[in-house]
């Protein structure tokens, strides 16, 4: 598939990462000085893929996230204000303020929720996938995990009926490289996370994830075939978290050199300087969007502070049973 990438594509990408990139920047910040409660998992270095993958995507198409998540619900259209309430666990929040960083979802654009348990969101992915199979719609579902949560049952499980079903189901691994603290040296044996994906017979491919026009681009022709019946895919992209597992993490595991080798390879300074280079984007235009991003996350921020916390009662709020007649 020839990649057209016009202005108005390139200033919604661009937008998309930088928002990313300011809303997790802000949380440092706010988390320290005891704002927002519970842990943070930023992703601070990673935002060309979430950016890149869901440029590829319509509204009708869904996603799962992870524990790191912030990336891929500001990348599917979550807003910035519902973010932040959910963050500083206010009721104006995505979830009412009970989710949290790592549960945060919005039916409604198709974020099936952000999901503290490593590898919990893929199967719901398949799931979907199977949902939109059996309705004969032409969507797509897209799971985001990382290399930790291929050594886990359920993904195993989830590209096998994927693979086997030939659902529409994108498969997004991120590789930053270290499982929690471990590095991924440790943990498997393969190199290229993406080789797994040879024992269901699907199509694969290992991409740099800090290059959001390949992402985009390889998102393209995987949704394509997805759409066309063609069954899943699965994409590795190879990027890198420059900020600890959680916020506040020591970081024992890694070197502090190593962090800053990656910094380099940023992937809004690397897109930035593309765009303005081949006269796609003029600077102005990246500086004003610079300008408006800001704003708004300034105005989530106090939107955040000012809103309520939920009563205690409505602890019981949004929870169901199945009763039994005696």
């Amino acid at each position: 598939m020839k990649l057209s990438l016009d202005e108005k594509k390139a200033d919604d990408i661009y937008r998309t990462m930088v928002k990313i990139r300011r809303f997790d920047e802000s949380i440092i910040q706010l988390y320290a000085d005891g704002e927002i409660p519970g842990f943070m998992h930023l992703y601070i270095g990673e935002e060309a893929v979430a950016a890149g993958i869901c440029a590829a995507l319509r509204k009708d198409d869904y996603i799962t996230s992870t524990h790191r998540g912030h990336g891929h619900c500001i990348a599917k259209g979550g807003r910035f204000d519902y973010m932040m309430a959910e963050l500083f666990g206010r009721k104006t929040g995505y979830c009412k303020g009970k989710g949290g960083s790592m549960h945060i979802a919005d039916i409604e654009i198709g974020i099936l929720g952000a999901n503290g348990i490593v590898s919990g969101g893929i199967p719901i992915a398949v799931g979907a996938g199977a949902g939109i199979q059996y309705k004969g719609e032409d969507s797509v579902s897209v799971s985001f995990f990382g290399d930790g949560a291929t050594n886990v049952g359920p993904f195993h499980e989830a590209c096998n009926l994927a693979a086997t079903w030939e659902l529409p189901v994108i498969f997004v691994c991120e590789n930053n490289l270290y499982a929690q603290t471990t590095p991924q040296s440790e943990h498997q044996k393969i190199r290229n996370v993406a080789d797994r994906a040879l024992a269901y017979d699907m199509k694969s491919e290992i991409i740099d994830g800090n290059d959001v026009i390949k992402v985009y681009g390889t998102a393209l022709e995987a949704v394509k075939r997805a759409r066309e019946g063609g069954g899943p895919t699965f994409i590795e992209c190879k990027t890198y978290r420059w900020r600890g597992h959680w916020e506040g993490d020591p970081q024992p595991y890694r070197t502090q050199d190593e962090v800053e080798e990656w910094k380099p390879k940023c992937p809004i300074v690397r897109f930035r300087k593309y765009i303005t280079e081949n006269n796609i984007v003029k600077k102005e235009d990246l500086e004003r969007i610079d300008r408006e991003v800001e704003d708004e996350l300034q105005k989530a921020i106090e939107f955040a502070r000012k809103s309520p916390f939920p009563e205690p009662e409505e602890a019981l709020d949004d929870v169901y049973t199945i009763l039994k007649e005696k």
